[in-house]
């Protein structure tokens, strides 16, 4: 498969879904448009054991027929065990994968008020947590959040024992690259670019000094197989290509 044939918002993809690759059966909850193709790539592929949710009260098949309950008891019990990975979107992020979803600007007078921290903290602080930017830039990728929904790195060492127990950040993808948080002091890492997309290209996009090795690799190809699931089977209508052009 060469890289000509696959489009960037297909890299994404398959980057979101190496996200859950290894995690086992716990409860895959994407956030997005391409991070709900991503869990049902993977669940397809090589994360069989994934389980799926409508979003709402029900466990879903492949197909999205229902086929269990998942009350929000239980829900919440698989989120304090760690029993989920959650893929959610940032408004901001900074190096240390603190994440703002709730305001712009300053606290007592914020320029823009957003979706509110919801369950940000919960989640970061007890179940893994991806991030997805469908568009990468110096105002989602900055060098401080005007507030912390999510919690990162950083605040969650400063908080002690009981913050980092659970606590994991194993990826963000934008539609630039993949990034991980292996860099100094657990800081955010590129480590990869989508074919087409240079470092220089990631770092002038970039709010704060990005880690990086000497080579960075592009984010891995997708098989055939993979490429056939997506186009005809979990997206044939070519909805990622709205969220992600190029």
């Amino acid at each position: 498969m060469t890289t000509a044939t696959t489009t960037r918002a297909e890299y994404c993809v398959i980057a979101c879904a190496e996200a859950w690759r290894g995690d086992g059966e716990v409860l895959a909850s994407p956030m997005g448009l391409i991070p709900s193709f991503g869990a049902r790539l993977a669940k397809r592929t090589f994360s069989p054991d994934l389980l799926l949710t409508d979003g709402e009260a029900m466990l879903v098949g492949l197909d999205g027929t229902a086929e269990g309950w998942l009350p929000y008891r239980r829900h919440l019990a698989m989120v304090t065990g760690g029993k989920r990975h959650v893929m959610m979107g940032a408004s901001q992020i900074d190096r240390f994968g603190n994440q703002n979803i709730s305001c712009i600007g300053e606290w007592e007078r914020p320029a823009r008020q957003l979706l509110g921290v919801r369950g940000a903290p919960v989640n970061t602080l007890n179940n893994p947590v991806s991030y997805w930017v469908p568009k990468h830039s110096t105002r989602v990728f900055v060098a401080r959040v005007d507030m912390v929904s999510g919690v990162g790195h950083d605040r969650a060492v400063a908080a002690g024992p009981s913050a980092t127990r659970y606590h994991r950040l194993p990826r963000v993808v934008s539609d630039l690259g993949v990034f991980d948080f292996a860099g100094p002091g657990h800081t955010m890492r590129l480590a990869s670019v989508h074919p087409g997309v240079t470092v220089e290209q990631v770092r002038a996009a970039t709010g704060f000094e990005l880690a990086a090795a000497d080579e960075v690799p592009y984010t891995r190809e997708p098989t055939a197989q993979e490429l056939r699931l997506v186009r005809e089977v979990i997206d044939a209508e070519g909805l990622r290509d709205r969220e992600v052009r190029g």
